[in-house]
């Protein structure tokens, strides 16, 4: 079935929040094939995926466009895409050139904190703003035995050319490749791609203002997002392997929606970061000030400016900092 058509029979789901998923069993089931809890899976909306005598399960939810999480609902990101598309300024988080399809939020669950072969990657979770909707879809590894069901899956589904992440170049795709490399002869090649990491531009903008900077503080403080009843990220190993030995996926669910909770805010994130690099209304004169700064290391020194220009005009806290800034230029 093509993805379009699974997007039409959802049609008439578009108006709840989360909807029964299109997602189809991988044909080649062996029909001796017995997954523990299947009812409960199927009960999350995931199914098996078979390859190669092993399997993993595949979780698909629909959103709304209008589906509003945080300060912001998901249709805001076309609007924003469109305007850097219009946009004459050149940046690192730039969709210039691209579609809001073209964006590929990812995430990743894993057993460890270190990016070495001993760390394994047991959930990987996605998302893309189509036309009519939001796909979210998730690839969950069931037993270590399944990498390459797991793999497969994932990278056959892939058709993207910018990776949107939070700290996924230090962490989240450097694990993908290490595993990759172990099962490379299985596997697909990985598709080359851009890479938009969204930590980077949270730590520059709101470093002042928050101890920390992950993700949790910037939806708290930042995008008007408040978790209930999560489950700390921590605690994922631990569940994992609980799972892994008694197959009972009930904790697992829980770190399912932890890690659909984060890929959303990575939506709303964008949007939010492209609305202050596109424009300084509404925003506070210490962010407008940052902005600035970065696009004057950037070598766009017209457009940073013109942001220390309205900075300074405001004679407010960083003013003084703003005209020193001026000054330079005008040297």
């Amino acid at each position: 079935m093509s993805f379009k058509n699974k997007l039409n029979r959802m049609k008439k789901h578009l108006h709840v929040t989360e909807a029964k998923p299109p997602v189809e069993s991988n044909p080649q089931r062996p029909k001796s094939a017995s997954i523990p809890y299947e009812q409960e899976w199927k009960g999350n909306h995931a199914v098996p995926y078979f390859a190669e005598d092993s399997y993993c399960m595949i979780r698909e939810v629909v959103y709304p466009l209008d589906y509003k999480h945080g300060h912001y609902e998901f249709n805001e990101l076309k609007k924003v895409v469109e305007v850097w598309n219009r946009s004459t300024v050149a940046h690192p988080l730039s969709s210039k050139g691209r579609t809001y399809s073209d964006l590929f939020f990812f995430d990743t669950e894993t057993t460890g904190l270190s990016t070495g072969t001993g760390t394994t990657i047991f959930l990987l979770g996605y998302a893309r703003v189509l036309k009519d909707s939001v796909v979210f879809r998730q690839h969950i590894l069931t037993e270590p035995s399944g990498e390459v069901a797991f793999y497969e899956s994932f990278l056959k589904e892939v058709d993207y050319t910018t990776l949107v992440t939070y700290n996924g170049k230090s962490f989240d795709w450097p694990h993908v490749k290490t595993r990759h490399t172990l099962l490379r002869d299985h596997l697909p090649k990985l598709p080359k791609f851009g890479h938009f990491d969204l930590l980077h531009a949270s730590r520059r903008l709101w470093k002042h203002k928050m101890n920390s900077v992950k993700l949790a503080n910037v939806e708290n403080e930042i995008l008007g997002i408040e978790r209930v009843d999560d489950i700390p990220g921590f605690l994922a190993p631990m569940i994992y392997f609980d799972f892994i030995e008694t197959k009972n996926p009930r904790g697992l669910f829980d770190i399912m929606k932890h890690n659909e909770h984060d890929i959303l805010s990575l939506i709303t994130l964008y949007i939010h970061l492209s609305k202050h690099l596109l424009t300084s209304e509404e925003f506070t004169e210490k962010e407008t000030y940052e902005v600035a700064r970065w696009y004057e290391q950037l070598g766009e020194n017209k457009h940073a400016f013109s942001l220390y220009q309205g900075v300074a005009e405001k004679e407010k806290e960083e003013h003084e900092k703003a005209q020193l800034a001026m000054s330079y230029h005008y040297k």
